[in-house]
């Protein structure tokens, strides 16, 4: 054919089905690849498969995290969490199958009737402080699974009517919060009538001033109702009647004068604290079920007249008027006179008698397991008062007028494990005989600021489970009593005593055997100038079990040249402030984390050594109001390591006639130190060695440059013979 001539070889095997060049093959030929080599060949499609996967993985999680944080909204457990998002309407792009909507501190302003349309899941809402002066009537319709309602510190009491209105579509509603709106007991009437099926409600910081039988009508199911911080100063017979079911009333920071035939049995707490109350009788003959009473605050002039039948658990009665009156000898007063109080109700007029000095009028308190009766006015406690609670617990009887105190048989309760009497005027603590075994269950016995001189001897021996005891700021001693002293206090084998404060009792110098046989590991002596005679040999009996220790001025470091406490090695907490300490405390130990050295006559510093030890455990180190010396803080820069000194802005140092502050100096001395730092006959020996020197080297300049002609001027006057 024509041009074959110039076809190449292997271009005319190829068109033959010949055999071409080595290594190729016509294509109808070609033989089956080898698996390995058809994975080479797919692998570039299998990244790009994966690639492309991952993609659309890494947009389908983007896009699920746009939608959790739209509109600056957190889902969480099927919930949404709006709040503090500056938002002005409800977001209508959440989940529609959210259950829970907080919507707190968002400037909603109106609450519109489609807000909520798309959430129709929705089991809580909180709208707290959204600046809320409207709800639209139909805003909760489709919201009928709704169970928990929080509206405080809104408007609502500019369009209640409204409000009102769009209750009636929250048909499961158990809690609602309407607190700080504004609210008079006539709106509440009205925003209250659509929700019978209310368990909870919360009115308080409103302006409700009265409360009738219309507020709380039809709410039978109320178990807790919060009417703290309003203006009620009367509440009418009968306006709880209707609430069978209510076990939780509080009343606090009210303006109530009296209760007077108080008849709510159902209640198991009430909270009538800060109020104006001067009389509290409850109703006789009735089956109450009072667990809590808070009567603190008030202006109660007697001891309350308490509901019967035992189930009274905690009293609370601080801060009143109340005293005991029948030991007063008064014309005026006699102890027959009585008061009367005329009920009305409705038509019928009921006469309630009370005996003012009967003090076994007090009710049942059986069960009572807790009373304060602190900051009242008592003089005495009758007799058998505490043996009629048997169950008694906690007593505090802290700043009232007590002058002597007389623990009689079955006083007090085999229970009382804390029993406060601090602040009064006892200076006579008397126990019936063979009472000393009746405190068993006794732990703390708080008997400070008053007037004792000593107590029964043998009591806190006795007591086998008292582990704290406060006699601070009493005139006593411990026994064995110094000479002169014919009352002491005796803590010696009191085994189970740990904390022990005898913070500004005037102590005469501690003895070694008054604290034997305690495993004592709180000790207050603060106050005691003299206590432990410049040392702290007086505390060897606890010094290995002691872990917080208060020294605070008891006048350490007149004469001694360092404190030691190596053998306190169980101290976490060591107070030495107040003191004349010149030296660092020796310190034993590492488990040392607060220690205060405040107010004492320290010039330096730990060495470095030292600081570095302390370093390892201190928490806290108070250092100020000492004349340190800005050239003896060796170990400063440890320390400023430890980030621990708790007043490092009131830390000063003397520097010639300057006072510096610690923190504005660097971490070693100031370069002024350099020269007080050297030794006093090496800085004479610089100073003295050049002008010696000099003057050496000027004399012998002077002899060598005048010697000949000096020689002959003396020859020539004075006529020597001599042989040059």
């Amino acid at each position: 054919m024509p041009g074959e001539e110039g076809r190449s070889p292997a271009a005319r095997a190829v068109e033959e089905g010949g055999g071409g060049p080595r290594g190729c093959a016509p294509r109808s030929r070609l033989r089956p690849r080898e698996p390995a080599a058809l994975e080479m060949e797919l692998l570039p499609l299998w990244l790009c498969l994966g690639f492309h996967f991952l993609t659309l993985e890494w947009r389908n999680r983007s896009g699920m995290a746009t939608a959790a944080s739209q509109g600056g909204c957190e889902l969480v457990d099927g919930g949404a969490d709006c709040r503090g998002r500056n938002l002005e309407a409800v977001p209508a792009d959440l989940p529609a199958s959210s259950r829970r909507l907080l919507l707190d501190a968002n400037p909603l302003g109106t609450l519109w009737n489609h807000s909520l349309g798309r959430y129709p899941a929705l089991e809580s809402l909180s709208l707290r402080g959204c600046r809320l002066e409207r709800i639209g009537r139909a805003a909760f319709r489709g919201q009928a699974r709704v169970r928990s309602l929080a509206l405080p510190d809104n408007r609502l009491g500019e369009s209640y009517r409204d409000a009102a209105a769009a209750f009636r579509g929250l048909r499961a509603l158990r809690t609602l919060d309407l607190s700080g709106n504004a609210l008079t007991e006539d709106m509440v009437a009205a925003l209250l009538r659509p929700v019978a099926s209310l368990e909870s409600l919360a009115l308080a910081r409103n302006a409700i001033m009265r409360l009738d039988e219309s507020v709380f009508e039809g709410l039978r199911r109320l178990r807790e109702l919060d009417l703290q911080r309003n203006y009620i100063f009367e509440i009418e017979a009968g306006a709880f009647d209707g609430l069978a079911g209510l076990r939780r009333l509080n009343l606090a920071y009210n303006n109530l004068p009296c209760i007077v035939d108080f008849r709510l049995t159902q209640l198991r707490v009430l909270n009538v604290s800060y109020n104006a109350l001067e009389w509290f009788l409850a109703a006789g003959g009735a089956a109450f079920q009072l667990e809590t009473l808070d009567l603190s605050h008030n202006q109660l002039l007697f001891f309350p007249l308490l509901p019967g039948c035992g189930r009274l658990r905690t009293l609370l009665l601080r801060d009143n008027l109340l005293g005991f009156y029948a030991r007063l000898d008064n014309a005026s007063a006699p102890r027959e006179a009585v008061a009367q109080f005329v009920l009305l109700d409705g038509n019928e007029t009921r006469v309630r008698t009370v005996r003012l000095w009967d003090e076994a009028a007090a009710g049942d308190l059986g069960g009572l397991r807790v009373l304060d009766l602190s900051h009242n006015r008592f003089r005495y406690l009758p007799d058998g008062f505490l043996r009629a609670m048997p169950a008694l617990a906690r007593l505090s009887l802290r700043r009232n007028c007590l002058a002597s105190l007389h623990f009689r048989p079955r006083e007090p309760p085999a229970a009382l494990a804390e029993l406060d009497l601090s602040h009064n005027l006892l200076a006579e603590l008397r126990v019936a005989p063979g009472l000393r075994g009746r405190l068993p269950g006794l732990r703390a016995f708080n008997l400070s600021s008053n007037r004792l001189a000593g107590v029964p001897a043998g009591l806190f021996a006795a007591a086998a489970n008292l582990s704290a005891v406060d006699l601070s700021h009493n005139r006593i001693a411990l026994c064995p009593a110094p000479r002169g002293r014919a009352a002491c206090v005796d803590l010696r084998n009191a085994a189970a005593l740990r904390s022990l404060a005898l913070e500004g009792c005037g102590l005469p110098p501690l003895q070694e055997q008054a604290l034997r046989g305690t495993a004592l590991t709180h000790l207050d002596l603060s106050g005691n100038r003299g206590v432990l005679n410049g040392s702290v040999g007086a505390l060897r009996a606890v010094a290995a079990t002691l872990q917080v220790l208060a020294l605070r001025n008891v006048g350490l470091g007149r004469g001694l040249p360092e404190l030691d406490l190596t053998g306190f090695g169980s101290l976490r907490d060591l107070d030495l402030s107040g003191n004349a300490l010149r030296a660092f405390p020796r310190l034993g130990g590492p488990a040392l984390r607060r220690l205060d050295l405040r107010g004492n006559r320290l010039t330096a510093l730990p060495r470095s050594a030292v600081a570095e030890r302390l370093a390892r455990g201190l928490r806290t180190v108070y250092l100020s109001q000492n004349p340190y010396d800005c050239c003896g803080l060796d170990g400063w820069a440890a320390l400023q390591r430890l980030h621990a000194v708790a007043d490092l802005a009131a830390v000063t140092c003397s520097l010639s006639s300057k006072v510096l502050r610690l923190a504005e100096l660097p971490g070693g001395p100031p370069r002024d130190c350099r020269w007080e730092r050297v030794d006093t006959g090496l800085l004479y020996l610089v100073l003295v060695l050049p002008s010696g020197l000099t003057l050496l080297v000027a004399g012998t300049v002077l002899s060598l440059t005048f010697r000949k002609p000096l020689l002959r001027l003396i020859k020539s006057r004075c006529r020597w013979p001599s042989v040059y």
